[in-house]
């Protein structure tokens, strides 16, 4: 993680958060979007939704 975050446009579905945040980390990014759907439905609700934009909006 030497480089820093950024929204990756060309693996985008939405925004890129997802694909930047995987590029970031290394991870695979149908994990992180898997695993932010999970906590959209099953814990954090709306306030995922509104972190997701947050992001994707700051980091543009």
């Amino acid at each position: 993680m030497t480089q820093n975050f950024a929204l990756d446009r060309s693996n985008a579905k939405i925004m890129g958060v997802c694909a930047g945040f995987a590029r970031w980390t290394g991870w695979n990014v149908l994990a992180i979007r898997v695993g932010l759907l999970a906590l959209t439905l099953f814990a954090l609700g709306p306030i995922a939704i509104l972190a997701y934009l947050l992001i994707g909006w700051a980091a543009n």
